[in-house]
């Protein structure tokens, strides 16, 4: 049985992808968290449901739309964080990061408590509502610490690797389920899911690029980058079902590929900065973004040698919150790239050990190249004050400096792409491009900036500017006319007063359902504060919580008991006893007239923290003293605390003085917080610009918005109107699949049943009638034999494959005249036998259990396969025909044939020929046939004079079983 559910993503103009799909014995699986640019905790009301009976979780992508509400179910789902999540290594990475910048972007990211919520919780909100006011009242962030936590306890996996999942302790036996990811280009780490589970075989394959690129390499449908492949490798190909996604079904590629993408952006680019224009090319901030920067930072290498470029007098960009450590991660994962990453790489290590010796070749940092990832150019900015000192910058003679500025994201409704283009929208020097397609909302949705410039874009209102550069290329860019849009801001503000209240009692009453839910836990609601560091590492497994709680009702003032003062602001009498280990300068409390645990000294155990391998080692009990003194605070079982410099149990360099490497002791928390995200740049052939001057504005507005989300807050909006006059452009990076691709890959994958799902409802239902015909061509059935389901967000669409299965019992005797063959993984033997029915067997003893009579009862309706008698093998043994079982495929005969001497080549699409003599076709339906002009050919040293027909035809029959 196989069912599959979109949760969102479905037919919507929303680009969030969750699917569920649900296998034979209740095994739930979920594909991805996403969530869109809104953030509205409505949408995950559904997943919420699901948690409790979810046995795994696989994420695709690091983008929003695949992985964004992650850290949110993790931290205020319970049970959510117990679920094992797979993805590899790359998605975790990015994915973090991505989050971390994510949250301390936008507050609306924290998401807000619905009204209906806080009303149940509290009789005062009802009477503000009652009174039309609305408190806009957030929920509480996860901390960078906490994301990091979150994103620890993911399970990496490699390309190609099948792996057999743990499942969730709530979830049944998972019996053989085998989970397998395949590169699927797009992002890096892009997976293609391939899940096995008995006689189901479904393919995931949601966002995805075959096209190669600068960065990344094409999807693994024809065996990835360079294999050159006329047919989808066997392990994704006719699958039970395939879940596909729809967007880019109705869009063309662009005439010239990849190079022709790359030459009409930067020709874009080059014509905005001569004219001293800001070009803003909004992207996210840990996925496609690679693509775009290792494009502009190459091109300027290339530019900057002509002095007559307009490139080379301008200056790169790439701002993001947290893009130090995601440029940090990418320089350790070129593993994951294109071979040509990989390759220039390997050639620029070699370059710099020529120019510096081989003694100095540990220093990369040290010959005039540069690495695919180690950018001469491209400056990275993560401070909202880099970015207005930059956009203010003039030459000697008080001219405009041309800048391009890469700035997450491409929604335009959080991150600093937003601040940029209100700092630019009133010269029309100034360039915006777009690099993604965004679909028209539906109904009454709320339009997005980004999608009201896109809509912009294609209706052409007022005029378009078209250019023809000196190579030719034809550019379009789209006036704006000074049309104006009203932005709508958010600002985080303290809770005070009522509306404190108000929070603390929805917060109580939360925690009372986790403690119900987690029996035995700390829950997810509390702070890293909370939780002793050497307790467990997840909240659930600790006893501390439900030791307190026993003998004692869970009324409002116990459950706040829980909680962090300083944060929830409780008051001395709440805390009772607790206050002398939650408060500083506590060393007394009466204890007269006092009653159980009030009248005890708090202890907090500390648990020791044991795996499959042990007890947990502490690295910071291992430290030298000056390591110590150098990390003062930091937390070793969290290496991504701290997103700057990974020095941690590193030797110091001798060329690198001690003082470069300590921390700063926190006294000034504005310099703290400049030098760390200074150092998490770390590009030391980069002089310092006028962009990295300290400003106390800076440090101070900082240390506000960390108090800030550390406290109870609500968010209030405030609108403003915005004229613009940029033009607009487009260029698509999107880097996902056309028309082209989805026609041409889904009749070689030859699906059973097809699922097609995040895509607008138009372009999933034109790519169904396609696809419908395409496959009733390439497979020759009928169009009702071909099931391509369309479904809607919430239907569940019935996609089990059409096979029938019987049990029968073999003898012992039979069992021993089996004869088995080796066919790959599997173990194939053929058989003569009499189907009996099941001896009945003696009445059981009275004396057994009622449990075993049960099972002899159900064991005599399984039918038996015995040997034949005598009379009836030798009326049976001329019907017998061989079978020959097994798929063989044209590019493992071709390097069996040219290990044995012969030559051997592809001529067309599913033809070999081999000893140009000999063709070899492999049908659609798998059948193999073998023409020879019957020539007399030398088939090699040691082999003599003989025929090359029979020895093609030898070898194709040692790649399959031949069962008699």
């Amino acid at each position: 049985m196989f069912t599959f559910c979109s949760l969102l993503g479905a037919q919507s103009e929303s680009s969030a992808s969750q699917s569920l799909l649900e296998l034979d014995g209740g095994v739930k699986v979920l594909i991805d968290v996403g969530w869109d640019e809104t953030f509205d905790v409505g949408k995950l009301k559904e997943l919420e449901k699901q948690v409790p009976t979810l046995s795994i979780i696989l994420l695709t992508h690091a983008t929003v739309a695949h992985l964004a509400a992650f850290a949110h179910c993790c931290k205020h789902f319970p049970l959510f964080s117990r679920i094992p999540v797979y993805a590899t290594l790359p998605v975790i990475s990015l994915g973090r990061t991505l989050l971390q910048d994510l949250y301390a972007s936008t507050p609306l990211s924290a998401t807000i408590i619905p009204p209906s919520a806080l009303s149940e919780a509290s009789y005062s909100y009802s009477q503000t509502i009652s009174a039309n006011q609305d408190a806009n009242i957030l929920l509480q962030p996860p901390t960078s610490e906490e994301i990091a936590s979150y994103f620890a306890l993911i399970h990496p996996l490699k390309y190609s690797q099948p792996h057999q999942p743990l499942p969730s302790p709530s979830s049944p036996p998972l019996n053989g389920l085998t989970v397998t990811a395949y590169n699927a280009g797009h992002t890096l780490g892009g997976t293609i899911w391939h899940i096995q589970h008995g006689l189901e075989s479904i393919v995931y394959a949601v966002d995805w690029n075959q096209g190669r690129e600068n960065v990344l390499a094409g999807a693994a449908w024809l065996g990835g980058a360079g294999a050159g492949g006329a047919e989808v490798i066997e392990q994704l190909r006719k699958p039970t079902a395939l879940i596909c996604s729809s967007r880019g079904g109705e869009r063309n590629a662009l005439t010239g590929g990849r190079a022709k993408r790359d030459e009409l952006l930067l020709e874009m680019i080059k014509s905005s900065v001569s004219q001293g224009g800001i070009v803003l090319i909004p992207t996210d901030s840990s996925a496609r973004v690679l693509e775009l920067a290792y494009l502009l930072e190459h091109a300027w290498r290339t530019e900057a040698k002509d002095e007559d470029s307009p490139l080379r007098s301008s200056r790169l960009y790439l701002a993001s919150k947290n893009i130090g450590a995601t440029m940090r991660y990418t320089r350790s994962m070129l593993e994951w790239m294109d071979d040509a990453i990989v390759r220039e790489f390997e050639a620029n290590a070699g370059l710099q050990q020529k120019e510096t010796g081989p003694q100095n070749s540990g220093n990369s940092k040290g010959g005039s190249s540069a690495g695919p990832f180690d950018f001469k150019h491209l400056r990275l900015l993560e401070r909202r004050g880099q970015i207005d000192r930059i956009l203010g910058q003039t030459d000697s003679l008080g001219r405009s400096v041309g800048k391009v500025i890469l700035a997450s994201d491409t929604s335009l409704e959080w991150g600093f792409s937003r601040d940029v283009l209100k700092s630019i929208a009133d010269d029309s020097r100034n360039l915006i491009i777009l690099t993604e397609r965004l679909g028209k909302p539906e109904g009454d949705a709320k339009t997005g900036l980004a999608r009201t410039l896109w809509s912009w874009w294609e209706e052409k209102q007022n005029g378009v500017v078209s250019e023809t550069t000196k190579s030719g290329v034809t550019i379009e860019r789209v006036n704006s006319g000074g049309r104006q849009v009203q932005l709508q801001d958010a600002k985080r503000v303290a809770l005070e007063g009522n509306e404190l209240n108000v929070y603390q009692q929805w917060l109580a009453t939360q925690r009372q359902l986790q403690t119900t839910l987690q029996s035995g836990g700390a829950t997810s609601l509390e702070t890293s504060a909370d939780v002793d560091d050497a307790s467990s590492d997840s909240s659930s497994d600790s006893d501390d919580s439900e030791t307190e709680q026993q003998g004692k009702s869970l009324n409002i003032s116990a459950t706040m008991g829980q909680a962090n003062r300083k944060k929830i602001g409780l008051s001395d009498e709440d805390l009772g006893i607790n206050v002398l280990i939650r408060r500083k300068d506590v060393f007394d409390f009466d204890v007269r007239g006092k009653k159980g645990r009030e009248k005890m000294f708090p202890l907090s155990i500390r648990r020791k923290r044991n795996d499959d391998f042990g007890e947990l080692i502490r690295p910071e009990d291992f430290l030298r003293a000056e390591e110590r003194d150098e990390m003062d605070g930091q937390d070793m079982r969290q290496p991504n605390k701290h997103d700057t410099r990974d020095t941690l149990g590193k030797k110091r360099k001798w060329d690198e003085p001690q003082h470069d490497r300590q921390m700063m002791s926190g006294d000034s928390k504005r310099q703290q917080i400049s030098r760390n995200q200074r150092d998490s740049i770390d590009i030391p052939e980069m002089p310092p610009g006028p962009e990295d001057e300290p400003s106390e504005d800076e440090g101070v507005d900082a240390v506000d918005d960390a108090v800030a989300e550390s406290a109870p807050s609500r968010v209030v909006f405030s609108t403003a109107s915005l004229t613009l006059n940029v033009r607009i452009g487009f260029v698509d990076f999107a880097g996902l699949h056309d028309k082209r691709s989805l026609q041409m890959l889904i009749p070689l994958i030859q699906p059973r049943k097809l699922i097609l799902v995040g895509g607008m409802k138009d372009e999933t239902l034109a790519l169904a009638i396609d696809c419908r015909k395409l496959l009733v061509a390439h497979l020759g059935s009928s169009e009702s034999a071909i099931d391509v389901y369309t479904p809607e967000i919430g239907v569940v669409v019935n996609a089990s494959v059409d096979t029938n299965a019987w049990a029968v019992r073999l003898t012992s005797a039979l069992v021993k005249q089996l004869t088995w063959q080796k066919v790959k993984d599997l173990r194939i033997a053929t058989l003569t036998a009499r189907l009996e029915s099941a001896v009945v067997d003696p009445d059981p003893d009275p004396e057994e259990s009622n449990k075993k009579q049960k099972l002899l009862k159900h064991s005599r309706r399984v039918p038996t396969l015995d040997i034949l008698p005598s009379n009836m093998a030798s009326a049976t043994r001329s019907v017998a025909q061989p079978l020959q079982v097994g798929d063989l495929r044209l590019a493992d005969l071709r390097k069996i044939m040219l290990a044995s001497s012969h030559t051997a080549e592809f001529k067309g699409e599913g033809t070999l020929l081999i000893d140009s003599s000999v063709i070899v076709r492999k049908t659609g339906t798998g059948r193999i046939e073998v023409e020879s002009i019957g020539l007399a050919t030398s088939m090699g040293p040691g082999i003599g004079h003989g025929s090359t027909f029979y020895a093609v035809k030898s070898m194709i029959y040692q790649g399959l079983a031949v069962v008699k």
